[in-house]
């Protein structure tokens, strides 16, 4: 039987964090139907209406709690997922779905991604139960299954079940609560769009034949050498207005010289941008905020150690700043593999990007006035 640790006991938040943790929901296969059965019981026990949505894969299910207000205003959506991704469990030093508190910090599969949202945003939802605050919209809270890749997410709840999500607001994950080297918070971000996520497919062909005999059309070294030449790439730079306004904010609260980089980084100087990239790079998720970026992420090739194989292909994710062209892209990606036996397929579906959220709604004010008192600026 588990031990209540003291971190547990301190915050009602870690406590189901943990327990979320522990609930284990790697997709595939997914079993979200284990956080329903951790989430419902907290709150049915704050009268909130519940229910566990089955999809048609029977381990799958969302979970909707829903507060009710007074009904002058549209409802307002909490959503995070429940499914995570699977884990490689010799590369943990602890056990992934133990839910360990070690040094300040819950360690799991799921923690940031995106359990400890889960906690974070069920944990405010009962926050408003407990305190009886006076509402005039609904509150809803899901967990969805199926994020991670799968049937059964959230355009399928939407498709089946629009009548018990439908919001005026909707609030994910996403943004970030950064803290500098003296454990001060630096910024809080607001996202209202996001990278897309594409799954590019590069196939390399050749002879079949035996291991004992190789020609010179090898599809092994062929999808390498495309590879090599990708990993060298370093996609140009791509700033969206909503980039350049968040780095040049970032460039006020930030100590000469990175200030300057921010700056030059989204400036009109294509050499100083240059030159700011290579600084502010270091830091692999601003890295990524400012370009189409490629990650090889799936190789499949042979079957038997004794044959070369015909074919042997990649998946590659790539993740596009919105407003970009996929194929425009990938066209590109050719031209810098330069062998024209590599085939490159998109899907034959890609799902258009959501246009960026206003940021004209009492949502977006409401989130800024609240980390504005939370963590007012210096003065």
């Amino acid at each position: 039987m588990a031990t209540r640790t003291s971190a547990q006991a301190a915050s009602p938040t870690v406590s189901l964090l943990i327990d979320l943790i522990r609930a284990n929901t790697s997709n595939p296969p997914g079993n979200e139907r284990r956080v329903a059965d951790v989430l419902a019981p907290r709150f049915k026990a704050l009268g909130f209406e519940v229910q566990i949505i089955q999809t048609p894969d029977s381990g799958k299910a969302h979970f909707i709690a829903r507060i009710k207000g007074d009904g002058s205003k549209k409802p307002v959506l909490l959503a995070a997922h429940a499914d995570v991704v699977g884990v490689e469990r010799d590369k943990w030093s602890v056990d992934p779905f133990a839910g360990i508190v070690k040094d300040d910090h819950v360690f799991g599969r799921g923690a940031i991604d995106f359990k400890g949202g889960i906690a974070v945003f069920a944990r405010a939802v009962m926050m408003v139960a407990e305190n009886h605050v006076p509402l005039s919209r609904d509150v809803i809270f899901i967990s969805e299954a199926d994020e991670e890749g799968g049937t059964y997410n959230t355009s399928w709840l939407a498709r089946e079940h629009w009548a018990d999500m439908n919001a005026e607001f909707a609030l994910n994950e996403g943004g970030w609560i950064m803290k500098g080297d003296n454990g001060k918070v630096r910024y809080v971000s607001i996202s209202t769009a996001d990278k897309s996520s594409i799954p590019l497919t590069v196939i390399a062909r050749g002879t079949s034949t035996h291991s004992s005999m190789p020609r010179p059309d090898n599809a092994i070294f062929a999808l390498s050498r495309a590879l090599a030449k990708l990993s060298e790439y370093e996609p140009p730079l791509t700033i969206t207005p909503a980039t350049k306004r968040f780095f040049t904010a970032l460039a006020k609260t930030s100590a000469p010289p990175m200030a300057s980089y921010y700056r030059d980084l989204v400036g009109d100087d294509a050499a100083k941008a240059k030159r700011a990239d290579a600084i502010v790079s270091k830091d692999p998720l601003l890295h990524s905020l400012v370009r189409n970026t490629i990650a090889p992420v799936i190789i499949q090739g042979g079957f038997r150690a004794n044959v070369i194989p015909g074919s042997a292909q990649a998946t590659i994710n790539l993740r596009m700043v919105p407003g970009s062209d996929p194929a425009a892209f990938v066209e590109q990606l050719k031209r810098i593999v330069g062998d024209s036996t590599i085939e490159m397929k998109l899907p034959a579906t890609i799902n258009r990007p959501s246009p960026p959220s206003s940021e004209d709604t009492d949502l977006y004010r409401a989130l800024v006035r609240e980390a504005q008192a939370e963590f007012p600026a210096p003065r």
